[in-house]
């Protein structure tokens, strides 16, 4: 597709479209008809706009009927939005957390056409100071990424913000295989995926090579738990597994039948993501098993 140009042109190319959620290959064709029918669920949030270093972006937040006893934060991933994350909002809700979306720049229904993951790990570092402090994080593919950066707060963040607990789902390890399959389905060559790496590369401050989820989560204290579904044709799961061989707190649920979005969507998955992030009292336990069988 674009190795018929020169190497920095392709580059660049090659970097406007990577930052163009719209223009994602992975995007499907009938994404528009699935998202108005998520967004449906967004309906009994209260909708806050925040501001960031980067643009305002759009949240939305779940209160609990009582006092929260603590804030659990979803993260969509890219070419995604809140809205898909919302299968987990209910059942965290009724056991008593407070729950917390929102909108990378360039998603959903934040404003921008273009972003990358040094503007999203921002953006979101500003929600996670607006509503926090955070005790949970579940976080979708490049979301675990960005939510990683954020409890690191390595360059280009200024500050981390501290996270309790993560739960990590389809999450990428590598980003140099992030990138090196994105050049492949845009025919880059070697001197051109070079050059579009580069851009990567000023915007994250750290080289492409050394970005890994495996990586940032070296000095995170907190409980990880890994959900990869066996068959994700998008983030392999091998991904998920060496992750958890590069940290010895991390654990792996693999689920047999999901692929990397339906994982979502399941129930298995949320009785896994209410085990780890909910309350552990009797009553809590209760009412969140209601909401998980109401959900399947």
């Amino acid at each position: 597709m674009l190795d018929g140009l020169p190497p920095a042109s392709a580059g660049d190319v090659a970097f406007r479209i990577f930052c163009t959620p719209e223009l994602s290959q992975h995007r499907s064709a009938d994404h528009d008809i699935l998202t108005a029918r998520a967004r449906f669920h967004l309906r009994n949030a209260r909708w806050q706009v925040v501001p960031t270093p980067v643009g305002e972006v759009q949240a939305y937040v779940y209160e609990p009927d009582g006092a929260p006893r603590g804030t659990v934060m979803l993260v969509h991933g890219w070419t995604s939005e809140a809205a898909f994350m919302t299968a987990f909002t209910e059942p965290l809700r009724r056991s008593g957390m407070r729950v917390v979306a929102f909108d990378f720049p360039a998603h959903g229904l934040s404003p921008g056409r273009r972003t990358n993951l040094a503007d999203c790990a921002r953006a979101m570092l500003a929600v996670c100071d607006h509503f926090g402090p955070i005790d949970g994080v579940v976080a979708h593919s490049f979301g675990g990424f960005v939510a990683l950066l954020v409890a690191e707060g390595g360059p280009p963040l200024d500050h981390a913000h501290r996270i309790g607990h993560f739960v990590l789902i389809s999450c990428p390890n590598q980003l140099s295989e992030v990138t090196r399959n994105f050049g492949k389905t845009l025919n880059l060559r070697p001197a051109a995926q070079r050059a579009y790496e580069r851009h990567l590369e000023r915007v994250g401050h750290r080289p492409v090579s050394t970005f890994s989820a495996a990586a940032l989560l070296r000095d995170v204290e907190a409980p990880v738990l890994i959900i990869h579904g066996r068959e994700d044709e998008e983030v392999a799961l091998q991904n998920a597994e060496d992750i958890v061989a590069a940290h010895p707190g991390a654990r792996l649920m693999a689920f047999e039948g999901l692929g990397h979005r339906n994982v979502l969507f399941a129930p298995p998955v949320f009785r896994a993501v209410m085990n780890e992030l909910a309350p552990r009292d009797a009553a809590m336990a209760r009412g969140a098993d209601r909401d998980i069988k109401a959900s399947a």
